[in-house]
């Protein structure tokens, strides 16, 4: 990773006194770093070697102040933002331990249910790694999930070249049965690209959640994200917390890979390899296949 950028675009931004960037885990469509200043502190940064749009890094600064005063969520403190530059306060990795992801379950809980909206939407698009999420306002939820996190995708070259005609049509069948598949919830602020590293802690080890997508849409979008990317084995408690939190039937876990079919897409879209995602979305798609 190229380290000496991040840094000399810290020192353009006037944080002259870092001396230092190390390359951070996590992410895959941009440069992170952690950057010690010359008083000891660190700070994360992030940036793009060329960003896809001179937005992106400000929607996800708004992203996380929507989490933090909307949804009453802990989100890194942003100490810069610029169409070339997103600074943030240094969170902590997470501790192995149920009672974290149990305090993550109320945490999230309270986020979906204190944030109810009319609409499905969000004010402005937003971006999920280096693609746009399009944000268009529906009155609609399965409108919604269809036409702007399913459909959307179609178009993009990595997607039309990895699924076959009978892919899409099987992709369209499915979302013409959304409302028989999927129950009609209502929308809320959900985070939009919760998988497990994308939560952090606290100094105080409390919950903390960086990188959003945020939209008004299902609740059910963010709990998929955490079921279907290999959570760890200490959030199993996450899940029975949160349905009793939330009234979750029974049936939920089967809605999962459904739902998940947005992040699938977008990673085919982005990536190659593609952690067989491609695989994944075929075989969600298996029953919708004409025969």
């Amino acid at each position: 990773m190229d380290t000496a950028l991040l840094l000399g675009r810290l020192h353009a931004a006037g944080l002259a006194d870092v001396v230092e960037v190390v390359p951070a885990e996590g992410g895959q469509a941009a440069l992170a770093g952690l950057a010690r200043r010359g008083d000891g502190t660190t700070v994360f940064v992030k940036a793009f070697d060329v960003a896809p749009a001179d937005d992106v890094l400000a929607a996800e600064a708004e992203g996380l102040d929507a989490l933090r005063t909307l949804g009453g969520a802990t989100t890194p403190q942003v100490l810069h933002v610029s169409p070339d530059l997103l600074v943030l306060e240094a969170l902590h990795p997470r501790p192995a331990d149920p009672a974290f992801w149990e305090r993550l379950a109320h945490v999230l809980a309270h986020q979906h249910t204190s944030t109810r909206h009319a609409r499905f939407g969000w004010h402005r698009d937003g971006w999920l790694g280096r693609r746009r999420q399009v944000n268009t306002w529906e009155d609609d939820g399965f409108t919604f999930f269809a036409r702007h996190r399913l459909l959307r995708w179609l178009d993009e070259p990595r997607v039309a070249a990895a699924l076959d005609a009978a892919d899409r049509a099987a992709l369209h069948r499915l979302c013409d049965r959304l409302p028989e598949l999927l129950p009609d919830a209502p929308a809320c602020l959900v985070h939009g690209d919760l998988w497990a590293q994308n939560v952090l802690a606290t100094a105080a080890g409390e919950p903390a959640l960086i990188d959003p997508a945020v939209s008004y849409t299902w609740a059910e979008i963010d709990l998929a994200h955490v079921w279907t990317t290999a959570p760890p084995p200490e959030a199993a408690v996450f899940f029975d917390r949160y349905a009793e939190l939330t009234g979750l039937d029974a049936g939920w876990r089967e809605r999962m890979p459904i739902l998940q079919l947005r992040q699938h897409l977008a990673v085919v879209a982005q990536f190659d390899p593609d952690w067989g995602a491609a695989q994944t979305i075929r075989a969600t798609l298996a029953p919708f296949r004409t025969r």
